[in-house]
């Protein structure tokens, strides 16, 4: 009977209320029912797609220059090393300085950014040593980008809406997966890397012109006090928060260990996936199968990684999302092992669906259950360590990865990787009961309703 109950409940709220002009939205666009995260969604959308464009151009550019898996990884490691050390000062200053502002000059420098790196390729003037200065700065940029940004979603839809939004969000970001690489895959095998970078600079006018289209009114959140104080508060509330702590110390080690993969996808394009690739490169002239493979394989992790925000935008609250966390880390990383263990293209790309997929569905519901937990006051500090958890680690593992795959080869460091990320899986679901508690007294005192009572919600977030 609790089972119908629940399920009567999940699905008897097909729509949400309307936005005010005689719309009625279907439950999983529910927070679109907002302008400003209507005008924030359009432009991420077209920008992220040149975002993921860059990215896939710029790693077969360095692979091209180099050959290298070891300055694959090093790239890596310059891109997102600077999130881990800047975050903190991030999210500091997420809480103290207006959010939209804070973001529109960070989508401002990133475009200034991808313009020079345009330029220099497009005249032929790149180097190694360019690339390596271009990622890091934008590094440093991301470390203020991702806690003002990830901050700025509950000021735009409200509580009540948040979850959606986090998962439209990743919606958003996948969806750009799925297009970016399969664009860039076409465009640098035609005219050039260089091209891309030019249109990723471009998509972020789309972003910056809706961000300033937007009408906030936001109260300045400026905490008193010196500034490494509130660092240091921020770290302290994620230390002594024992559902924060496990959720945000899994995610670190999944991005230490598992996310290098996405760092060596050159290689496994080039080097060890034969027998696709080649049909599309002769159809569109190219003489570079291996780009066009690249291109596949990463818009197939995309496809599964939207379909798991997806998946997450249908729900209405965070009850059964800890075990969601459990069960989607696990299935990532059995999955990810055995796409380090095929050696055929189809096969692989059919791999990588599941493997995206898990990988959202863990991030996204990691997301939305530490904001549902963390007051308003911490929250650009405490996603300013998700940022570090999430981006920050990941240089680390690209290095060590690069490593790895340079001695061992690719299929050996991804393998180990998987199995480290299943380790993480198992503790956190046998760790999982004793949090329970006090994950429930934090969603009530934020009253998370996300459309049901905050009571009952709070009483399963960490239940199936």
């Amino acid at each position: 009977m609790a089972s119908l109950r629940i399920f009567r409940r999940k699905f008897s709220k097909t729509k949400s209320a309307g936005s005010g002009h005689g719309i009625q939205l279907p439950v999983t666009l529910r927070a679109l029912e907002h302008r400003n995260f209507q005008l924030f969604f359009g432009g991420q959308l077209i920008s992220l797609i040149g975002t993921w464009m860059q990215n896939v151009a710029q790693a077969w550019l360095v692979y091209k220059l180099t050959g290298s898996s070891l300055l694959l990884g090093s790239v890596g490691f310059a891109s997102q090393f600077p999130v881990f050390l800047a975050a903190p000062l991030g999210g500091i200053v997420a809480d103290r300085y207006n959010r939209h502002r804070v973001v529109i000059a960070t989508q401002t420098a990133s475009m200034v950014l991808a313009f020079i790196l345009a330029g220099l390729t497009i005249a032929h003037r790149i180097t190694i040593p360019d690339i390596f200065i271009l990622a890091a700065l934008l590094g440093i940029v991301n470390a203020f980008d991702i806690p003002g940004r990830q901050a700025f979603l509950v000021e735009m839809v409200g509580k009540e809406h948040l979850i959606n939004a986090i998962a439209l969000n990743s919606s958003m970001f996948n969806g750009a997966r799925i297009i970016g690489p399969a664009i860039a895959g076409i465009l640098v095998a035609r005219i050039g890397e260089g091209w891309c970078f030019f249109a990723n600079a471009v998509s972020y006018i789309a972003v910056i012109i809706g961000l300033l289209m937007m009408r906030v009114q936001l109260r300045p959140h400026v905490p008193s006090g010196p500034a490494l104080a509130h660092v240091i508060e921020g770290f302290r509330f994620v230390k002594n928060t024992a559902p924060i702590r496990a959720l945000l110390l899994l995610l670190g080690l999944v991005s230490l260990v598992a996310m290098p993969y996405t760092v060596l996808m050159p290689i496994f394009a080039d080097r060890i996936l034969h027998g696709g690739g080649e049909h599309i490169a002769t159809l569109i002239g190219s003489q570079h199968p291996g780009a066009v493979r690249l291109g596949i394989l990463m818009g197939a992790t995309g496809v599964g990684a939207l379909l798991g925000a997806l998946t997450l935008a249908t729900r209405t609250g965070v009850y059964g999302l800890g075990r969601w966390v459990t069960f989607s880390c696990a299935g990532f990383a059995i999955s990810l092992m055995a796409f380090a263990l095929s050696r055929t293209f189809f096969l692989s790309t059919a791999l990588l669906v599941p493997v995206g997929f898990c990988m959202m569905l863990q991030m996204s519901s990691s997301n939305t259950l530490i904001q549902a937990m963390v007051p308003d006051h911490l929250r650009g500090r405490v996603m300013s360590v998700y940022s570090m958890m999430f981006m920050g680690m990941a240089p680390f593992g690209a290095l060590f990865g690069g490593l790895v795959a340079d001695r061992m080869g690719a299929p050996v460091a991804v393998s180990m990787g998987a199995i480290a990320a299943l380790g993480g899986a198992i503790i956190f679901g046998l760790r999982l009961p004793s949090m329970r508690d006090e994950a429930r007294s934090l969603i009530i005192a934020q009253e998370m309703v996300g459309g049901e009572p905050a009571q009952e919600m709070a009483v399963r977030a960490l239940e199936d």
